[in-house]
């Protein structure tokens, strides 16, 4: 496993982490990105309880904020998300805003922790991103049935021919179990390919010449975020239809 500061801070912590490190390093990969996903989570309250603040002590404004500031970014992500949940999803798509919101900002949070060095994103871990994925698949699958009722949703998985619908059934239920992993696969594989890049040129030469990997590696985190939160929208918009929208 790549040295990263999340195994030294473990290690102060629990010195039998090193054994664990020896005997069982998939266990301990596991481990570190545990670790880093609290630490994203708690980084994501400190930036909220910010831009609570600048909203003035929780009393929120209709207007957009005039000056370059966390609110402004978070309104500029926000603003860019519900558009984009208004049109995958359809007129319903604005009362799922702060999900997808919170899904993208969650991941992308976890993706830039890899630009800093000595660091691993705890999305470069496969047990990280199928976490997301299987999360993802409860989600919309919660959503569909609360939408349709139970019976209309399963209904969806059939197709709308009577002789072919246990054929149907069969291929949609293995299409739909493939997602959590589709999803985990893309996410931590890029992020993996990403890192090791970056990795190595920053041992060749520290200063300058990985610059211009930090920004490709900058826009990769953003691009996995968004292709992310975009594919979690596509099912939600699936599962969510009518039976006429299908």
């Amino acid at each position: 496993m790549a040295f990263n500061w999340t195994e030294v801070l473990i290690q102060k912590i629990n010195p039998e982490f090193e054994n664990l490190l020896n005997a069982h390093p998939h266990e301990a990969e596991a481990l570190v990105a545990a670790v880093t996903l609290s630490l994203t989570a708690l980084l994501a309250v400190v930036l909220a309880l910010l831009a609570k603040k600048q909203f003035g002590g929780g009393q929120f404004s209709v207007t957009p904020t005039s000056k370059f500031s966390i609110r402004g970014i978070i309104e500029i992500f926000t603003e860019a998300t519900m558009g984009l949940t208004e049109m995958v999803i359809g007129e319903n798509g604005k009362r799922y805003t702060s999900f997808f919101a919170a899904v993208f900002f969650f991941v992308l949070l976890n993706n830039l922790i890899g630009l800093i060095p000595g660091m691993t994103p705890a999305t470069e871990n496969l047990n990280t991103t199928l976490g997301f994925g299987v999360f993802m698949f409860l989600s919309y699958n919660y959503l569909g049935i609360r939408e349709n009722g139970i019976l209309a949703y399963i209904k969806h998985f059939m197709g709308p021919v009577i002789v072919l619908a246990p054929f149907m059934f069969a291929m949609e239920l293995i299409s739909h179990i493939v997602r959590p992993l589709s999803l985990g696969l893309r996410l931590s594989n890029v992020l993996m390919g990403d890192h090791a890049v970056l990795s190595v040129f920053l041992d060749l030469a520290p200063a300058f010449v990985p610059i211009p990997f930090y920004v490709m590696g900058l826009f990769i985190c953003f691009v996995q975020a968004f292709v992310f939160t975009l594919l979690s929208m596509v099912y939600v918009a699936l599962a969510t239809a009518g039976e006429h929208e299908h």
